[in-house]
């Protein structure tokens, strides 16, 4: 081959569209995923035999990224084959390999099932708990191998598809902000970057008016910026967040979360994160909001 063959094949493959896999617990939203980045002009393949995997990725010649959805229904499906086709993958130059990993709680994986009334792909003539317990315990060490791993226990449909855009969306090197508001009687939210409390506040759950309301109300929000506290914190959160967004971005992060806490999470939190958002929109960051205990659809 000469130096000149050399360079035009070293172009060519590193031209190469970008591969996605696609994989996880049943139930964690691995399908609304998928649908996503189907969305996102990439071409979609779910439920491929692993054995197909090396021959499809080897053939070439697509100008489209691809996202392959792997998990045990595979009739070929084992831990050990899965692991040592991502670490092929990975190995190859010239193709960018993502491992996605859909993942959520045992007991919110169950109640999706038994929301759905669906048999469990593991266990079809047992019980769902069953083959959530089996299926987690198969993907274990595929969880270690993944590169992006979002835990849906709190997200609904909506959510999930902004966050699967925000971190695979063409686009320059952005970085997107997701706020979320929360209530610390179910727990902080798993895998954010930055969480305050703001339970010192006033409540505007006392006020009877109120109460039925939440944050994304302007009655609510005056009530809570009312409070002599609030502002002092609200222009420090804003600072902090200005100051260290340039910085994450300057190391290659994609995404940066940040949670407000409140007792029930409908009120305080709510008023934290909606204002925060506006302010960091004017500065002309990519903002999302998240708020938790908020009504939303379930995941599939």
């Amino acid at each position: 081959m000469t130096p000149k063959e050399s360079q035009n094949s070293v172009s060519a493959i590193a031209l190469q569209p970008p591969l996605v896999l696609v994989t996880g617990p049943s139930g964690a939203g691995r399908t609304t995923a998928i649908n996503v980045l189907e969305d996102l002009d990439f071409e979609a393949i779910d439920n491929l035999p692993l054995r197909l995997v090396p021959a499809l990725v080897n053939a070439g010649g697509a100008d489209r990224p691809l996202v392959l959805g792997l998990d045990p229904r595979n009739r070929d499906f084992s831990t050990e084959a899965m692991v040592d086709m991502i670490d092929m993958l990975k190995a190859r130059q010239g193709i960018k390999t993502t491992v996605l990993y859909l993942d959520a709680q045992a007991d919110v994986l169950l109640r999706r099932f038994s929301e759905t009334r669906r048999r469990h792909p593991l266990s079809p003539a047992e019980s769902p708990e069953l083959g959530v317990t089996r299926e987690l315990d198969l993907m274990r060490m595929i969880r270690e191998r993944s590169d992006v791993v979002i835990d849906t226990s709190d997200l609904n449909v909506h959510q999930l598809r902004a966050e699967v855009e925000r971190l695979f969306a063409p686009k320059g090197r952005t970085l997107a902000v997701a706020l979320h508001s929360f209530s610390y009687k179910r727990g902080i939210p798993r895998s954010v970057d930055m969480v305050f409390d703001c339970r010192f506040l006033a409540n505007p759950y006392w006020e009877p008016e109120l109460r039925a309301h939440n944050g994304q109300d302007k009655e609510v929000q005056d009530y809570v910026m009312k409070d002599a506290r609030y502002q002092g914190f609200f222009d420090r959160v804003l600072d902090l967040t200005l100051m260290l967004l340039p910085a994450y971005r300057e190391e290659g992060k994609s995404h940066f979360s940040i949670a407000f806490g409140c007792t029930g999470g409908q009120h305080r939190s709510v008023t934290l994160a909606e204002t925060l958002a506006k302010a960091l929109a004017r500065e002309g960051q990519q903002v999302s909001i998240r708020h938790r205990e908020l009504l939303g659809q379930q995941l599939k």
